[in-house]
């Protein structure tokens, strides 16, 4: 039940009777009532009437009585809106029955591609990866539970000039030494060893370049080589995927060698469609809207002056085939902010060209970086990026030792098990709680820690809670489903705790709604964290187990919901509970 969406159904008729006109009835939660509307406010200038006059004449026409919902008219014009307690009891123990929490599945699924990672093959992966990877695997995971058909793509970096070098450097070591230090992982090495040849060899550089034209020629042999180093480059971008906990496979990976083959027929429509115009010996199309800091014009390049194709050529070839073959109608990209121009300008062509019409449509789902401390972004000592699986590494190390800290009896399994269930969640967390579009920085002291708007403070929170249902008897395995000895007892509010602890649980189906169509994963993290708060209050106020026995069942309940929504919550961003912290 998306009680915002109820109440402001239910508001928009006597808003828009006031107004003459539709108006949004711009419900939220309130500090003063369970929900508060601001509207009126918002009409005061359009109507030329006081908001409280306005509130109070919405009021007037709005039916709120079958509902159980009570209004009033506030400070300056807020309509405050509380839910009688026995119709807030009534819809919590739906959700109790409900095993998806009041979130129901989409009644119009789409077919929705995302496309995120996309490392460089014959290269490691590093920081900048990682915000792309997380947050695309939690769209992923939404999208999914909520019923879409999602086809995740990885777009590999696998083709173009460098692999001349490569796979001549490849040659030189010997295909074994070579398959050797790549299944290693490392393949920055192997990428600087084989750059250093480059720079400094002529005859290696001429090698390289002929190199090149046998791989794009379809030679026999190039074209194994050049497989070899994608083959290894992708068992160690799995390796990395494993240690993420995401749910990128091999059966993912699609790289931008696997649209050569629609490069020509892409620049043939664009010209027969009169879209493509001649700039400097290469071949270009101008969306109208864009232009250079001389106000000049802004070409997207599609065939260079030397007859190759450049990305915008792929990332065209790759949106037609996820429109045509794949039947996609909502296609995301999960790339940094510094190419949001790029997408615009693909986007912009695409409609020209007819390829992306409603009710398809494309998003560009943009991030910015992760910093350092000093503000700057983050880099290793050496001055180079950060390795993702050192960080990853560096994350489960502290979580685990902090573990063993707390708990010492813990056995090495055990420690292990939370280490890096904990150490991978606040990587995650940390990046999912904050706006995509914002930079953030790394701090580990911060994000391993268990108060504040943390994986582990939520992590922890979820763990007290099966604690509190084992002692009580409703879950006897550490993994046990949350089961309640009298799932139908009645809730009742004895304290003020309880009742906040109800209206916020009632707040999931709404965020998920809205997330779905914004994709600002923070929205959701942060009503994780709002539900937590709520229930530490109610844990502090509210005893459970000494409860008397109708007061035990009910708060029971409402701890059982909030174990199973941080649960569902959790793992929509990625972020694994523990029964035992």
């Amino acid at each position: 039940m998306d009680l915002e969406k109820l109440l402001s159904d239910r508001l928009a008729p006597a808003f828009a009777a006031v107004a003459g006109g539709p108006v949004d009835p711009l419900v939220r939660r309130s500090g003063r009532a369970d929900f508060q509307s601001d509207a009126a406010l918002a009409l005061a200038r359009r109507l030329g009437r006081p908001p409280r006059d306005i509130a109070g004449a919405v009021l007037a026409h709005a039916v709120l009585d079958d509902i159980g919902v009570s209004a009033e008219v506030s400070g300056p014009g807020f309509i405050n809106l509380t839910l009688a307690d026995r119709a807030l009891a009534d819809l919590v123990a739906g959700l109790a029955g409900d095993a998806r929490l009041g979130v129901p599945s989409t009644a119009t699924p789409q077919t929705v591609v995302v496309d995120y990672s996309a490392p460089n093959v014959a290269k490691e992966m590093h920081v900048g990866h990682l915000r792309s990877t997380v947050i695309g695997d939690a769209a992923v995971r939404l999208l999914t539970w909520l019923g879409h058909r999602v086809v995740r793509v990885n777009h590999l970096g696998d083709w173009g000039t460098p692999f001349g070098m490569l796979i001549e450097h490849l040659i030189d070591l010997g295909e074994a030494e070579a398959a050797q230090h790549l299944s290693m992982g490392d393949l920055d090495t192997f990428y600087r060893a084989a750059r250093v040849k480059f720079d400094e060899d002529e005859a290696f550089r001429e090698r390289s370049r002929l190199r090149v034209v046998a791989l794009q020629g379809g030679d026999e042999r190039t074209r194994r080589l050049w497989r070899l180093l994608v083959t290894q480059s992708e068992r160690y971008f799995l390796t990395v995927y494993d240690l993420l906990d995401v749910g990128l496979s091999g059966d993912d990976f699609r790289g931008e060698s696997a649209y050569n083959h629609l490069l020509a027929g892409v620049v043939d429509d664009l010209d027969r469609l009169g879209l493509l115009r001649p700039s400097g010996g290469a071949e270009c199309v101008f969306p109208p809207g864009f232009t250079g800091r001389d106000g000049a014009p802004l070409p997207l390049i599609v065939r260079k002056s030397d007859g190759g194709y450049g990305y915008p050529a792929t990332d065209l070839a790759a949106l037609r085939q996820r429109v045509g073959e794949l039947g996609a109608t909502r296609l995301l990209y999960v790339v940094g902010l510094p190419q949001r121009q790029h997408f615009a300008m693909v986007f912009a062509v695409a409609e020209a060209a007819g390829w992306l019409r409603p009710p398809v449509r494309a998003e560009h789902l943009g991030f910015g970086s992760i910093l350092g401390a000093d503000g700057r972004m983050l880099r290793s000592r050496a001055g180079e990026s950060v390795k993702l699986v050192g960080l990853l590494e560096e994350a489960v190390a502290r979580a685990t030792d902090l573990a063993r800290s707390r708990n010492p009896d813990l056995d090495a399994e055990a420690a292990a098990e939370i280490g890096r269930a904990v150490g991978i969640g606040a990587i995650k967390y940390a990046d999912l709680s904050v706006d995509r579009t914002k930079d953030y920085v790394l701090d580990w002291e911060r994000m391993l820690a268990l108060d504040g708007n943390t994986a582990p403070y939520l992590q922890y929170a979820y763990a007290r809670i099966r604690s509190v249902l084992r002692r009580a008897g409703t879950a006897a395995q550490p993994d046990a489903p949350i089961v309640l000895a009298r799932p139908d007892a009645p809730i009742v509010f004895a304290q003020p705790a309880e009742r906040a602890l109800a209206v916020e649980l009632l707040g999931f189906a709404g965020v998920v709604g809205e997330v779905e169509r914004s994709l600002e994963l923070h929205q959701l993290a942060g009503y994780l964290h709002r539900l937590a708060t709520a229930f530490s209050a109610f844990y502090e106020r509210c005893p459970v187990l000494r409860a008397s026995d109708e007061l035990r069942e009910s708060r029971l309940l409402l701890a059982g919901l909030t174990a199973r929504t941080l649960r569902q919550g959790l793992d929509l961003l990625g972020i694994r509970t523990l029964a035992r912290m």
